[in-house]
C-alpha cells in the first residue's frame, strides 16, 4: 500500500521541477522576442534541442524514430500549432495569464471526448466546464471580452490545440516512447519555424521594433542574448517535458493533471520575482477557478471501482 503513496509524492515533486524550470525559461521569451522572431526562434531551438536528444540517445537508450510515423506526425502539428501560438502570446502577455490560457485544456478535452468521442459527462464535470470558463473571463479581463485585442484570447486558442493534442496522444500514439513523441514535437515546431523565416525572407513585412516585432520578423542575425536564451529555453523544455512524462508514468493520470496546475502560481511567482509583475486579485480568482475546474475534471468517476478502473487500464 506504501508503494503508489510514494510513486505520487514522487510525481509531484517532478511536476514540481516542470513547472519551476518551465515558468522561469518561458519569463525569458520577451527577452528573444526584442532581438529575435518566432520563426526564428523555433527553427533554433529545435536545432539546439536535437542536438542535446542526439548526445542523450546513445547513453540513455533513446529510440527517436516513431513505430507508426503518420499518427505521430499528425499529433506533432498539432501541439507544435498550439505551442507556436502560446509563445507568440508570451511575446505581449504576462506569462501567468498565458499559462491560465493554456491550461484551459482539460475543459477542451472533456467537450472534445464528449462529443467526438461519444464520452459521457456527468453533472459536476458540466459544472466545472461552467466554473473555468468564468475563470477564463477573470484572467483574461473585459478586453478579451470585448474583442479589443485578440492577443488576449490567443492563450485559449492555444489550451484548445493543446487539448487535442493530448487526446491525440492517448488515442493515437499508444506504444511510442516518450522521447520519440519529443522528437517529433520538437521536429515539427523546427519546420514551422523554418516556413515561417522562409515565408518572411521572400515577402518581409514592415516590422516593429523589439519585442512588438516578434511575429513578424523574418531572419535576423542572432545576438549573443538570443542564442543564450534560446538554449536555456531548449534545454529547460528538454527537462521540464521530461520530467512531466516522467510524472505519468509513476502515478495515475487525474492526479498528475491536477498537480500541473502548479504552473500557474508558478508563473505568477517568477514575473513577480524577475520583472515585478503583481496579477490582480480578480485575475488570482481566476486562476483559482481555473485550478478547480481541473480538480473536478480529473476526478475519478463515483461509480467506477478499482476493479473497473484496472480492466480500463489494460485496455
Amino acid at each position: 500500500m506504501n508503494a503508489p503513496q510514494n510513486r505520487t509524492l514522487a510525481a509531484f515533486g517532478a511536476v514540481l521541477v516542470y513547472a519551476t524550470v518551465i515558468a522561469f525559461t518561458d519569463n525569458f521569451v520577451r527577452v528573444i522576442a526584442r532581438d529575435g522572431g518566432l520563426w526564428q526562434f523555433h527553427a533554433t531551438r529545435t536545432a539546439m534541442a536535437f542536438v542535446l536528444l542526439a548526445l542523450a540517445a546513445v547513453p540513455f537508450g533513446l529510440r527517436l524514430w516513431p513505430r507508426r510515423p503518420g499518427p505521430v506526425l499528425a499529433r506533432s502539428a498539432i501541439h507544435a500549432a498550439a505551442m507556436v501560438i502560446y509563445f507568440g502570446a508570451l511575446a505581449f502577455l504576462p506569462v501567468a495569464q498565458v499559462a491560465a490560457g493554456l491550461f484551459t485544456a482539460p475543459i477542451f478535452v472533456l467537450l472534445i471526448q464528449r462529443f467526438l468521442y461519444g464520452h459521457p459527462i456527468d453533472a459536476l464535470q458540466v459544472v466545472a466546464v461552467f466554473t473555468g470558463f468564468l475563470g477564463v473571463v477573470l484572467v483574461l479581463g473585459p478586453e478579451a471580452m470585448t474583442g479589443a485585442t485578440i492577443a488576449a484570447l490567443l492563450p485559449v486558442i492555444s489550451g484548445a490545440l493543446y487539448a487535442m493534442g493530448n487526446i491525440a496522444t492517448r488515442e493515437w500514439c499508444a506504444g511510442e516512447t516518450a522521447e520519440t513523441i519529443l522528437a517529433g514535437f520538437f521536429g515539427m515546431l523546427g519546420v514551422i519555424g523554418l516556413l515561417g523565416m522562409a515565408v518572411l525572407w521572400l515577402v518581409p513585412l514592415p516590422v516593429a521594433e523589439g519585442a512588438e516585432g516578434f511575429l513578424l520578423r523574418g531572419p535576423v542575425w542572432p545576438t549573443g542574448e538570443f542564442l543564450w536564451w534560446t538554449f536555456v529555453q531548449a534545454a529547460g523544455s528538454l527537462l521540464g517535458v521530461g520530467m512531466i512524462v516522467k510524472a505519468y508514468q509513476i502515478a495515475e493520470a487525474s492526479r498528475v493533471s491536477v498537480f500541473e496546475y502548479v504552473i500557474l502560481p508558478a508563473s505568477a511567482a517568477w514575473g513577480l520575482i524577475l520583472w515585478g509583475e503583481r496579477l490582480s486579485w480578480i485575475a488570482m480568482a481566476g486562476m483559482g477557478l481555473i485550478v478547480l475546474a481541473g480538480v473536478l475534471i480529473a476526478r475519478p468517476a463515483p461509480d467506477q471501482s478499482p476493479a473497473r478502473s484496472s480492466t480500463a487500464s489494460r485496455q
